[in-house]
């Protein structure tokens, strides 16, 4: 079954040249995991979208309409992925965001089935990146479409056997994955790098936070350094379509067993 794009609800639809998102990267996107014929935290995902937007002063659509999107694709829907992309609009030449501008909302199903299904069940295997985020505390946390940092990291390795690397700031800082976001289990913490100065907040990453939290397990966003990720007594990645999947081996370094990414496994699909 080849993919389905709608742009702005038509199935088919063309993107207007001189959208800004095109042209600057002048938007936000969400990924979701379509499972059993039904898109995975649908409402937590436009919310963060629509959070995003606002933090960029897009007016985001009603919800109503994502949901008409969706609605066309009623019987269509494999299970795969699908992707949410929202710009700014059209508007003149030149960085200057318009006055007033139309979002275009771009709704993409794509029934292949992620390369992360294909990943090993007992444990991944993650790289250290070369390549160092910038800090921009007025893009951390959102997912925008700029992504050349995370294109340029994705780069640095072609082969299947490393599933993910870890990126790292400018001062030495464990940020994220390259597609995830990063949690540690140490002394009995559940640690996760904060993302003040750069970085992307992921629903999954929430999800799993407000989820540990309510089942009494100790939760910090702090600042993580590479010694204390390979002193860790268990590494995990989680996002959208992985879920949380625990690191097997990270370099020369080893965890053999889980520790404590079952339980919240449980936790984060409940």
């Amino acid at each position: 079954m080849p993919a389905i794009c709608l742009v702005n609800g038509i199935e088919g639809g063309a993107l207007d040249p001189l959208d800004r998102g095109l042209h600057y990267g002048d938007g936000v996107f969400r990924t979701l995991r379509v499972e059993n014929g039904r898109p995975r935290w649908w409402e937590e995902q436009l919310a963060k979208l629509a959070a995003d937007a606002a933090r960029l002063g897009i007016v985001s659509p009603e919800a109503s309409l994502w949901q008409a999107d969706l609605a066309n694709l009623a019987g269509r829907l494999a299970d795969g992925l699908i992707k949410l992309l929202l710009t700014r609009g059209c508007g003149a030449r030149g960085y200057r965001p318009p006055d007033a501008a139309t979002a275009t909302r771009i709704l993409i199903h794509d029934p292949t089935p992620p390369v992360s299904d294909f990943w090993p069940a007992e444990g991944l295997n993650v790289r250290i990146c070369d390549l160092r985020l910038s800090a921009q505390p007025h893009l951390a946390g959102i997912k925008h479409l700029n992504r050349l940092e995370n294109v340029l990291a994705r780069a640095e390795w072609n082969t299947p056997e490393i599933h993910e690397g870890l990126l790292l700031d400018a001062t030495g800082q464990v940020i994220s994955g390259v597609m995830s976001n990063l949690f540690l289990w140490r002394d009995g913490h559940l640690l996760t790098p904060h993302l003040e100065q750069c970085g992307v907040a992921g629903v999954a990453r929430a999800r799993l936070l407000r989820r540990a939290s309510a089942a009494g397990i100790a939760v910090k966003e702090t600042n993580i350094g590479l010694d204390e990720v390979l002193e860790a007594d268990e590494i995990m990645l989680s996002n959208s379509l992985i879920g949380l999947r625990r690191v097997a081996r990270l370099g020369e370094h080893t965890w053999p067993k889980p520790a404590i990414s079952p339980q919240l496994v449980a936790l984060f699909d409940a």
